[in-house]
This record gives C-alpha cells, sequence and structure tokens, in this order.
C-alpha cells in the first residue's frame, strides 16, 4: 500500500512541477521518477528545517511538489534550459552576433 501511495504522491507531484516549472510535465513515468525524488528531498529539508517530517495526504503533496521543484531548478542550473538543443535556433548570446538566415542562402 505504501508503494502505490508513493506512486501517486510522485505522479501528481511531478506533474505539478512540470506545470509550476513552465513545462508540460515530463511523462508519466519521469513525473513519477521526479516526484518521488522529490518527496525524498523535500522530506530531506524539511527535517533539516525543523519540521517533524509527519502530516496528511496534503503536506506529503507540498513537500514533494517543493522538492521536485528544487530538483528541477539545479537541474536547469547544471544542464540548462529546455529546448535548447540541436536546431532550437539562436540563444540569446548569439542574437547579437549579425549571424542570419538570410547571409547562410546567399
Amino acid at each position: 500500500m505504501h508503494l502505490l501511495w508513493w506512486i501517486i504522491v510522485g505522479l501528481f507531484a511531478g506533474w505539478a512541477t512540470g506545470k509550476i516549472m513552465r513545462g508540460s510535465g515530463y511523462g508519466p513515468l519521469m513525473d513519477i521518477v521526479v516526484g518521488v525524488a522529490g518527496a525524498v528531498v523535500g522530506g530531506w529539508i524539511m527535517r533539516a528545517v525543523g519540521f517533524q517530517g509527519q502530516g496528511g495526504m496534503l503536506y506529503t503533496i507540498l513537500v514533494a511538489i517543493g522538492g521536485a521543484v528544487v530538483l528541477t531548478l539545479l537541474y536547469r542550473l547544471l544542464v540548462g534550459p529546455p529546448g535548447r538543443g540541436k536546431g532550437a535556433g539562436p540563444t540569446p548570446i548569439d542574437e547579437g552576433k549579425g549571424t542570419s538566415n538570410l547571409r547562410k542562402v546567399a
């Protein structure tokens, strides 16, 4: 029963994190992984701050969302924002360098 609880909380927390961080989620499986990892990190942070670490469903979901948001922020700081892969267009740093598609065509 606890495994099912973790899966439900992880799925909801991962989906909510995708929405909060201006995305569409990561797909059901990755939402669960992100949410469960967020619950672990969020629980650790809450205990480090001095909270008891026990609560109902709402407390658990909020802590999982908070931990997942922190993990997503750290991931984006290390890897970069999503959508900047190959073929994504110029980055804000490249925009002022004078390269354009018109020059490539000519």
